[in-house]
């Protein structure tokens, strides 16, 4: 997969453009600036952004293509982000470590995805926020965006299972018009989720 995500990014193209993802958005803006966790940040859209907004941001993506981007955005915006080559499985930091985690189109591979939801909200702090947003299965019958195999996308009962314990947890699935960049373009079936823990 690293191969496959190095190969994407290696353009001077950003393939999900230079702005944060829109539900990230709306969520971030209401929150008072702290740590921000972003996992399987990519081109850096969504960290680089919460930066602008006085966020200290650790991010990571196990593309060195998707570092550089990210690294890249932060300079001609004029912010720091700390961003790190990893995997969910790889990478570490003490329980607690962090205000609010977001997770934006980070589709753990088959088989992990409790497991890695588990591992990353250990990472909040009592309190801290969560947001959430990616493809539901049933995206696997539109061609506008997310992993192919049904077993990486997302339902409601899944990530109610993930997230137990959260308080305030909604979620709901809807159908948007997708605008980012090339490969997130038309109607897409997502599950968005805000908590907190």
């Amino acid at each position: 997969m690293k191969e496959f995500w190095d190969q994407r990014y290696n353009t001077e193209e950003y393939v999900y453009g230079k702005e944060p993802n829109e539900f990230f958005r709306e969520n971030i803006v209401r929150l008072k600036p702290g740590k921000l966790f972003l996992p399987g940040e990519g081109e850096g859209r969504n960290a680089v952004f919460a930066a602008t907004l006085g966020w200290e941001v650790t991010a990571y993506d196990y593309s060195t293509q998707g570092k550089k981007k990210a690294e890249n955005l932060a300079k001609q915006n004029h912010v720091k982000i700390d961003y790190r080559i990893a995997t969910h499985e790889e990478f570490e930091a003490d329980r607690g470590s962090f205000d609010c985690i977001a997770l934006i189109y980070a589709h753990p591979e088959p088989g992990q995805r409790t497991k890695v939801h588990r591992k990353l909200a250990g990472l909040l702090k009592p309190g801290g926020i969560l947001i959430f947003e990616g493809f539901s299965k049933e995206q696997i019958y539109n061609n506008t965006g997310g992993p192919r195999n049904v077993d990486m996308l997302f339902s409601e009962e899944d990530l109610k299972n993930d997230f137990i314990g959260f308080i305030e947890l909604e979620i709901i699935k809807t159908e948007i018009d997708l605008r980012e960049g090339g490969f997130h373009q038309g109607v897409a079936s997502v599950i968005r989720v805000t908590g907190i823990k």
